[in-house]
């Protein structure tokens, strides 16, 4: 079991953690993943709303890439992509390439232009997804040696990962997340949030209303009694963790709750350094009771 992996441009800047924390936990339970070779940014969901098709090539080439890399003769490996937005958008132009009589012509003259032949061979996959329904439960349960016991965690998708396609989970109230945090012993908060969106980049845009609309996702969760909102999509904790003390001054609010990685967490269960993990680049500090590793393997 091997994978390609398609980081984006994400998960090399501000997603930095996520990356850490992705290869350490796959590397931990001895899953291979090989880089895309060469590849270049999806284009994330900005790009389509202003040229659809140039798009849709764009991110075309990548899935072009992931077939050129498959061995011959072997079972095609799937394409992982640790990104909401990129997750989305490849498996939005695998849907229209494959739909669209016009579009599969054009990406495909465009493709061949520049070398590249796509068949639409290649599953795209998210790390969820992989770690819930390839790896296991089971065998992830197994690996924990720091139960995270004791803790409340809201599991927070976003609202790319799961829509509009539903490929491996409920488009309105997912638990692949939930499941795999009660594997690792901590306990979910049940909360109708869970793929409301941030804000996206409103943030940076029409702030007011970016701020307003994270306010109601951190209240929500910690109304709920999280200790820690996890999620898998790095602008939505970009959102939720760097803008806190904005939208404390802005709404006279004491908000103070760390938002991480799910990998991250996982990461800690499985007994890795957290700086391996990427823990100490966290702005709001994770300042959780983590039980330590247990005893027979402290010193392993």
């Amino acid at each position: 079991m091997s994978y390609l992996y398609f980081p984006g441009c994400s998960l090399r800047s501000t997603g930095r953690p996520y990356e850490e924390s992705i290869l350490a936990v796959f590397k931990k339970l001895d899953i291979p993943l090989k880089e895309l070779e060469d590849w270049n940014c999806c284009g994330a969901t900005a790009y389509v709303s202003i040229d659809e098709n140039s798009a849709f090539t764009l991110a075309a080439r990548n899935l072009a890439i992931a077939e050129r890399m498959q061995t011959e003769g072997k079972p095609a490996q799937d394409l992982m992509a640790p990104c909401s937005a990129c997750y989305l958008v490849l498996e939005k132009t695998q849907h229209y390439v494959k739909a669209d009589e016009g579009v599969r012509k054009e990406v495909g003259d465009a493709l061949h232009r520049g070398g590249f032949d796509y068949k639409g061979t290649t599953r795209v996959r998210h790390p969820l997804d992989v770690l819930v329904n390839d790896i296991g439960l089971d065998r992830i349960a197994k690996a924990v040696v720091r139960p995270m016991k004791g803790i409340n965690v809201a599991c927070y998708y976003g609202c790319q990962v799961v829509r509009p396609f539903e490929t491996f989970d409920h488009a309105a109230y997912p638990t692949t997340m939930d499941r795999l945090v009660t594997a690792l012993g901590a306990k979910t908060v049940d909360w109708p949030l869970k793929t409301r969106c941030c804000g996206g980049s409103l943030t940076g845009t029409i702030q007011e209303a970016g701020l307003r609309l994270n306010r109601v996702l951190l209240k929500e969760a910690t109304k709920r009694g999280a200790d820690i909102i996890l999620t898998c999509c790095p602008l939505c904790q970009h959102n939720l963790e760097c803008y806190q003390k904005r939208i404390n001054r802005r709404f006279g609010e004491s908000l103070n709750i760390p938002v991480a990685y799910f990998t991250q967490f996982v990461g800690l269960a499985l007994g890795i350094p957290p700086r391996e993990l990427g823990i100490q680049r966290m702005f709001v500090p994770l300042k959780l009771a983590i039980p330590p590793v247990k005893e027979e393997h402290a010193h392993a």
